[in-house]
C-alpha cells in the first residue's frame, strides 16, 4: 500500500457535488486518509470561465501510479469529463495524481510529482492543510515550505475539513 495525493478541480456544473462525487468514487479503489477544506481559485486559462473548486485528498491505494491515473481518468469521465476539451479549459472534474509515496515517475502519460505542484497556490494551500511535513521528491523541500514560497493569493477557503462526506478531520480516518 502506498499514500498518494490527489488534486481534485471542478468549474462547470455542481462543482461541489462534482467533488463530492469523486471522492466517493476514490472510496472504491483507496482508502481516503483526509480531505482539505474547499477552496475556490480563479482559473489560470486566458479565457473567460467560472472560477474552481479545489481540494486536494490524501489515500492509501495498493494501485500503482499508472494504474492509479488510469483509474482517476475513469472516474472523470463517469462524472462528464470528455476528452479533447481545451487545455485548462473549464470542466465538472480534475483529478491530478500530485504526490505517490516518494515516487518519481516520468512517462508520456504521467509526471509525478505533479510537474506544476511547487508553483500552484490553489494546489499547495489544501496540501499544506493535509500533509505539510511530506517532502517533495525532487526538490526535498516539504509542502509546508513550498506553500509559504508559493503564497496563497487568489485562493479563498470556502468551506473547512468535513465538506465532503467522506473523511473528516485531518487526522481523522475514514472507516469503510
Amino acid at each position: 500500500m502506498a499514500v498518494a495525493c490527489i488534486g481534485l478541480g471542478a468549474n462547470t456544473g455542481n462543482r461541489q457535488a462534482n467533488l463530492r462525487l469523486a471522492l466517493q468514487g476514490i472510496t472504491r479503489m483507496a482508502r481516503v486518509q483526509a480531505v482539505s477544506s474547499l477552496y475556490e481559485t480563479d482559473p489560470e486559462a486566458a479565457t473567460p470561465q467560472p472560477p474552481y473548486y479545489n481540494a486536494v485528498c490524501r489515500i492509501e491505494t495498493g494501485l500503482q501510479p499508472r494504474s492509479l491515473l488510469r483509474f482517476l481518468k475513469g472516474l472523470e469521465h463517469e462524472i462528464g469529463r470528455r476528452p479533447g476539451g481545451e487545455r485548462w479549459g473549464p470542466r465538472p472534474i480534475d483529478l491530478d495524481v500530485l504526490l505517490y509515496a516518494d515516487a518519481v515517475v516520468e512517462s508520456d502519460e504521467l509526471t509525478v510529482p505533479h510537474p506544476r505542484l511547487a508553483e500552484r497556490a490553489f494546489v499547495l494551500v489544501p496540501l499544506a492543510e493535509i500533509a505539510p511535513g511530506l517532502r517533495h521528491p525532487v526538490l526535498g523541500k516539504t509542502i509546508a515550505a513550498l506553500r509559504r514560497a508559493a503564497g496563497a493569493a487568489g485562493v479563498r477557503k470556502i468551506a473547512p475539513p468535513g465538506w465532503d462526506g467522506v473523511a473528516g478531520a485531518e487526522d481523522e480516518p475514514v472507516r469503510l
